[in-house]
């Protein structure tokens, strides 16, 4: 294991930084989703396809 991977660990055992961790990291979940919707979007991609990727965004932010 290295350094870096002891010092997350340490720190993933503290409450605050684990919920700030996995609070951004949703944040970041959601605007990569949104940027590949952006991205489809651009391509001229099916209604159809769009509708299913805004759909898995919606779910994945219902879940959250």
């Amino acid at each position: 294991m290295s350094i870096a991977e002891k010092y997350f660990k340490k720190q993933f055992s503290s409450e605050e930084f684990r919920r700030s961790f996995l609070e951004e990291k949703v944040k970041l979940d959601i605007e990569y989703r949104l940027e590949e919707l952006k991205r489809d979007i651009q391509t001229h991609k099916s209604p159809e396809e769009l509708i299913k990727k805004v759909d898995s965004i919606e779910q994945f932010v219902l879940s959250v």
